[in-house]
């Protein structure tokens, strides 16, 4: 076979082959040194560097190298300055990144900086106009020079190879982004759960007999939802429900929600209000969880039809309200307030069983009744309903009270209601 075609048949197996290691290779560093160890075998080369442009210090930094025992994957080569010197990135590449240095530029600086690696061959690797990496060769095993079609196939490889490292950069770019906006997610939903907190705090002021409430409720809440299996999204939203579920006493007199007395029954249409003011004040506020409105709306509601503002039944009421009319019930029953002190839990425990399927959900009470069950057998951690209700408040011995009444709500009541 004449030499020519030869040196032809071999670049086209050559290509062939790096065109497979770039296409099937997921790991970036791997890719890469396969892809030089296929352009040093194609030209009969025993040392060779590929090295990436980083665009933020506008340096080139060692990906692969064999025959280069002094240098290692994550060296910087070289630090190319400021690129093109404007600092500021162009064509739909970041504000702030280093712009590409010119490839003429790349080459000179490289040959200048690097004698020491006595490389014959240095390629910048170019997309599209952009400077992402360079492929340094050493001599050929065979002694003899480089000819023109071996710089031929150098650059051929060269654009594969630009073309892989291009890719990752691309990616990598595109999941610095997305971790960026996840940070700058999570801080503003650090903001938003920050602002619900100082509202449930201003809400609690305006009630001097119930400082940190709406806190225990808002608690309670993520405490039921998350034993009924919701997911994270969800027990978030109905915690934050119980934060600003009793938002509209911003609007009733403060001398009816501080009265040391059992208020009259002109006094209690005015506090029942609350629950609808409620819902007119978060009803225009874009959530990010759906249905918290609701939940103020409906805390007042009963399974029985009993309940205000709308006298709502059954499943019309939402679940979530459900979970914040027993976590708000919960923490009435279990403070003080002026005109009584709060029941002992034997007495809360026996109205639970008085009241569930009346004015709880049997499911939702069952949920609250594990959850309190577990934390006090020492089954999870941290234990949050002991740690409010105080030390001493639930005794061992009163266990079986609470294992009795969920045995007898999971074997009469029905099956856990869908979300509605």
């Amino acid at each position: 076979m004449p030499e020519p075609l030869r040196k032809v048949l071999h670049a086209f197996a050559a290509l062939a082959d790096l065109g497979e290691e770039i296409a099937e290779t997921h790991d970036f560093e791997e890719m890469v040194r396969s892809a030089l160890h296929v352009v040093l075998g194609a030209l009969g080369v025993r040392r060779g560097a590929v090295a990436e442009f980083d665009r933020p210090s506008s340096s080139l930094r060692l990906v692969a190298a064999r025959g280069l025992p002094d240098k290692s994957p994550g060296q910087v080569l070289l630090a190319l300055g400021g690129g093109n010197g404007n600092g500021h990135a162009s064509g739909g590449r970041r504000a702030g990144a280093k712009a590409s240095p010119d490839a003429a530029r790349v080459e000179r600086l490289v040959r200048q900086h690097l004698q020491s690696l006595r490389m014959e061959v240095v390629t910048p690797l170019a997309v599209r106009g952009e400077v992402v990496g360079v492929i340094l060769l050493g001599g050929k095993a065979s002694e003899e020079p480089f000819t023109d079609e071996d710089l031929n196939v150098v650059r051929a490889l060269g654009r594969h190879i630009g073309v892989g490292l291009h890719n990752h950069r691309l990616l990598r770019e595109v999941e610095e982004r997305a971790e960026e906006n996840r940070r700058l997610y999570e801080d503003l939903r650090d903001i938003y759960r920050d602002t619900v907190r100082a509202f449930a705090a201003a809400i609690d002021c305006k009630d001097k007999y119930t400082q940190g409430h709406s806190e225990r409720v808002g608690k309670y809440s993520e405490i039921i939802a998350r034993e009924l299996g919701w997911a994270d999204e969800e027990v978030e939203g109905i915690a934050v429900a119980g934060y600003l579920h009793d938002i509209g006493k911003l609007v009733v007199d403060r001398d009816i929600i501080n009265a040391p007395y059992r208020i009259d029954a002109k006094q209690s249409s005015e506090l029942n209000r609350h629950p609808a003011a409620g819902y007119e004040i978060l009803k225009p506020i874009n959530h990010p969880f759906a249905d918290i409105p609701l939940m103020a709306r409906y805390h007042h509601e009963r399974l029985d039809g009993r309940g205000y503002p709308e006298g709502l039944k059954g499943d019309e009421i939402p679940l979530g309200a459900k979970i914040v009319s027993l976590a708000d019930s919960f923490d009435a029953m279990t403070t003080d307030r002026p005109y009584r002190r709060r029941r002992t839990f034997h007495e809360v425990v026996e109205d639970f069983r008085r009241n569930s399927g009346k004015q709880f959900a049997p499911e939702v009470v069952v949920a609250l009744c594990r959850a309190l069950l577990k934390e006090a057998r020492g089954e999870t951690r941290p234990r949050a309903i002991i740690r409010l209700l105080g030390k001493g408040y639930v005794e061992e011995s009163s266990l079986p009270l609470l294992e009795n009444l969920i045995a007898e709500l999971e074997g009469g009541a029905p099956a856990a209601a869908a979300r509605s």
